[in-house]
C-alpha cells in the first residue's frame, strides 16, 4: 500500500514538472535482475537534461549495490545528464530544477 501511494505522488510530481513547463519522465526500478534493463530503456528512450535518484535507494543501506548501479548506468547511457538527489517524493521537483 505504501508504495502504491509513493507511485501516485511521483505520478503527481510529473504533472508539476509539466504546470513548470518541463518535459518529464519517471522510471522505476525494482532491485533485481530486470533494474538494469529497465533503467537502459529510460535512459535512452530519450534525451536527459537531468536524472533524479530517489532519497529511498541512497539512504538505503541494502540498495547501495542498486545506487552505485544506478549511478553508473547514467554515466554511461546519458553522460551529459545531471544527476540530483531528492530527500522524498515531495521535492523532485526542486531537486531537478537545481541542476536544469
Amino acid at each position: 500500500m505504501a508504495m502504491h501511494t509513493a507511485l501516485k505522488a511521483c505520478d503527481g510530481t510529473v504533472a508539476r514538472f509539466g504546470e513548470h513547463g518541463i518535459d518529464a519522465a519517471m522510471a522505476t526500478v525494482a532491485y533485481g535482475g530486470t533494474a538494469e534493463a529497465a533503467l537502459v530503456t529510460a535512459l535512452t528512450e530519450r534525451q536527459c537534461d537531468v536524472v533524479v535518484v530517489g532519497g529511498g535507494i541512497r539512504r538505503t543501506e541494502q540498495l547501495l549495490p542498486l545506487f552505485e548501479q544506478i549511478v553508473n548506468l547514467i554515466r554511461r547511457h546519458a553522460p551529459r545528464a545531471a544527476i540530483a538527489f531528492n530527500a522524498g517524493v515531495g521535492d523532485i521537483l526542486e531537486a531537478a530544477r537545481r541542476r536544469l
